[in-house]
């Protein structure tokens, strides 16, 4: 009796040791072809800081941290109260060298209708003198007057030039101004997620002191590692499927491009996982996702996930069937499919 009894359990043991096997094996990924290759890493997005350009006082600081701001939007002011005060100066010294080009114009035409009459002049007495009908100095004064005319139109149009001169400086000192006054209104130069707010209303900051720091989410990318001697045949714009761990369990893949390879090696990273213990050397690796393909998903995706890159790097091999199953571009489908688990 006590020989079945043993016999029942150890039949009992084999059957869940096999069940629990045919069930590890399951959850086994699909082995890789050849021509496609594996690296973990973790999804990563360009951080563009927001930083003043001239030293000065914060006016304003509209953009929280998590926001989501747009390209173009303001997400800080600085006080420009003694710049506005500048500008008004300068206006008002514009006004001032503009109005002395126009009194230069003026002597300018004036002058030229004292030459007119000093010609006329010197003329009438040539004619005169040839007539016997006037004296060697008084041809010699309309002669002089006439050299004098013109001398004071070459020094009046001489001036005219100086103030004209004035007039471009006193207009470039303005728009310096005002391009400070524009500068100093801080827009986000990208659609992103504000990741630090690093000052506040009240604080004095010096020409580039930050204002706050953001996540281009234009430009997500995940950064993993791969061994030398699949590094070597990976190349620029190479097709990648990345699974991310947190939707594993959907089966659902990421097509992305490979948009850089290090040129450098280096030693594997202590947080990267690799198929042997340790590979050597190993190469940083980016592949960047789709803009258009990220657009709807802006709200929900959070860098620092980690996930799986696999990579083609040959051309012509069939993706595997697992990784076939690419994200729908409704994520409310995807939101579906969680809340119904």
């Amino acid at each position: 009796m006590k020989t079945i009894t043993r016999l029942l359990v150890l039949v009992a043991l084999i059957a869940t040791s096999y069940g629990g096997w045919l069930w590890w094996k399951s959850q086994q990924p699909e082995p890789l072809p050849n021509g496609i290759v594996s690296g973990n890493g973790r999804v990563e997005a360009v951080q563009v800081d927001v930083a003043t350009k001239f030293a000065g006082r914060i006016e304003e600081v509209s953009a929280k941290e998590g926001d989501l701001v747009q390209p173009g939007q303001v997400v800080a002011r600085m006080d420009t109260r003694q710049l506005d005060a500048s500008l008004a100066q300068a206006k008002a010294r514009l006004a001032e060298v503009q109005q002395s080009v126009d009194q230069a114009k003026a002597v300018i035409t004036k002058t030229e209708s004292d030459i007119a009459f000093a010609e006329k002049q010197a003329r009438r007495v040539e004619r005169l003198l040839k007539a016997k009908a006037a004296s060697q100095a008084e041809n010699d004064t309309a002669v002089n007057a006439l050299a004098v005319a013109r001398a004071t139109l070459g020094a009046n149009k001489a001036a005219l030039r100086t103030q004209e001169f004035a007039v471009k400086a006193a207009e470039a000192r303005v728009w310096e101004i005002e391009t400070q006054i524009t500068d100093a209104i801080l827009k986000s130069p990208t659609r992103g997620r504000v990741l630090y707010r690093l000052a506040e209303k009240g604080e004095v900051l010096p020409a580039g002191g930050k204002v706050m720091t953001i996540l281009d989410l234009t430009d997500i990318y995940i950064e993993f590692y791969l061994p030398s001697r699949y590094a070597t045949q990976t190349s620029i714009g190479a097709d990648s499927r990345v699974v991310f761990d947190v939707d594993a369990q959907y089966g659902y893949s990421e097509p992305a491009t490979i948009s850089f390879v290090s040129p450098e090696a280096q030693f594997t990273p202590k947080q990267v996982e690799t198929a042997q213990e340790r590979d050597k050397l190993m190469f940083r690796v980016k592949a960047k996702f789709d803009p258009k393909r990220v657009e709807p998903y802006l709200e929900y995706i959070k860098t620092g996930i980690r996930g799986v890159a696999y990579v083609r790097i040959q051309p012509n091999v069939e993706w595997p069937e697992f990784l076939n199953k690419i994200y729908p571009d409704d994520p409310t489908v995807l939101l579906e499919q969680v809340l119904e688990q």
